[in-house]
């Protein structure tokens, strides 16, 4: 394999650095810092760059450290154990400023980073993998799964969990638990076959729930659902009480979730008779807390985000607050708004919705991302009508390179 020697400038979304060979830029993946020199091998050259992973540390930044896990380099879920965390968050600034001058023309002053005390044990829920009787998570680029008893990113009671279902591994066909925690425990299993009995899931599930799980969804290789126990964690929000179950999204850092609900709420005051559209809403995490004064929709495709926000309305006899069960796309939109919510996934706006919050223009938009990239390209639409009140990232994963973002937006 060819090799190169270059020197590492900066960070690129993706847990890739930018260097140059020869006045082409090198794009590079490996556990590297700015300012490093290293050797690297080539994997694959285009005309306009050359793509490398790293294979030696030639000269080591006085900013690395040793990372605090054991598995990090072999596991694919941290990318930045080795670097302190206070340099993490000012890569992650890096990245998302780069990516708005280069996408969206933006060159605002960043906001005050969002983030946590504590970058470690901050995770609610672990999506974690099977094969052959152990768990964990896939090794970098591969399908080989990575035997873990303990993940330092995860709530203890998270890795308690992993160790008390061990043993149930060989026994039964799965391929994939996901495992979410609060006042309990609670899982979703994945099976590896469509053909399993009646008798068997409920001896599985009755495993689980002597494990300490209160409740369970078990989905078959064919996309069937059954649901024991009682399948959903309750949490605290602000003053209220927010369940999740495990086939709906939320945001599993729950400690500096509530950190951005109450600055999101903060900004937008004040709220009385103000009518709010969230799109993209989940269970409701940024718009219920704003019921208490204003007039919410919640807009959400996934029906058990739905049934979770139903659950969340009754339960905090919350009544000036409607749930659509619908893609943002295929809405409706009608009617005056005040304030619109987006927290969509990772492809973004699309140009249709994009177009009709445009056209509905509203005061303020208030725009949560989990890629940069198509964050700061929706930003450049909305700055045909909307002026940036303030913009910068939450770090809602330390460890690893995911950059989300913030930007509040104001009508011109």
């Amino acid at each position: 394999m060819s090799t190169l020697t270059l020197k590492i400038e900066r960070p690129a979304y993706g847990g890739v650095y930018i260097g140059r060979h020869e006045g082409k830029v090198v794009m590079i993946k490996g556990a590297v810092l700015p300012g490093e020199t290293v050797e690297a091998i080539i994997e694959d050259e285009k005309k306009d760059y050359i793509a490398a992973s790293v294979k030696k540390i030639l000269e080591s930044s006085p900013h690395r450290i040793r990372p605090a896990c054991r598995y990090f380099g072999v596991c694919g879920g941290c990318h930045l154990q080795h670097a302190p965390y206070a340099l993490q968050v000012r890569l992650k600034q890096e990245i998302l400023r780069d990516c708005l001058k280069r996408l969206a023309q933006i060159e605002n002053d960043l906001g005050k980073p969002i983030i946590d005390a504590d970058p470690w044990n901050y995770r609610l829920r672990g999506q974690f993998k099977t094969s052959h009787g152990v768990i964990g998570l896939y090794r970098e680029n591969t399908r080989e799964v990575v035997d873990m008893d303990n993940c330092p990113l995860m709530d203890e009671k998270i890795n308690e969990g992993l160790k008390n279902i061990k043993p149930l591994l060989k026994s039964f066909g799965i391929r994939e638990i996901h495992i979410t925690t609060g006042d309990r425990s609670t899982a979703l299993i994945k099976l590896s076959s469509s053909g399993k009995s009646p008798e068997g899931m409920n001896e599985l599930a009755s495993l689980f729930q002597q494990a300490g799980f209160s409740g369970l969804y078990i989905e078959t290789r064919d996309k069937k659902i059954v649901r024991y126990g009682e399948p959903y964690v309750t949490l605290s929000l602000q003053d209220l009480k927010y369940t999740i179950s495990p086939m709906a999204f939320f945001q599993s850092h729950w400690r500096l979730n509530q950190t951005v609900v109450e600055l999101i709420k903060n900004s937008l005051k004040p709220l009385k008779g103000i009518k709010v559209l969230d799109l993209y809403s989940g269970a409701g995490n940024f718009s219920i807390p704003l019921a208490a004064d204003a007039d919410v929709i919640a807009v959400e495709e996934n029906p058990y985000a739905i049934e979770d926000g139903r659950r969340n309305l009754k339960s905090n006899g919350i009544r000036n607050y409607r749930l659509i069960n619908s893609s943002a796309e295929d809405f409706h939109f009608e009617g005056r708004f005040d304030i619109v919510i987006l927290d969509p996934p990772r492809t973004g706006v699309t140009n249709r919705v994009a177009g009709k919050i445009l056209d509905l223009m509203p005061g303020r938009i208030v725009y949560i991302s989990c890629n940069p990239a198509t964050f700061a390209r929706d930003l450049k639409k909305l700055q045909r009508k909307y002026e940036i009140e303030s913009v910068g990232i939450i770090d809602f994963f330390p460890q690893t390179y995911h950059v989300e973002s913030l930007a509040i937006f104001r009508l011109r």
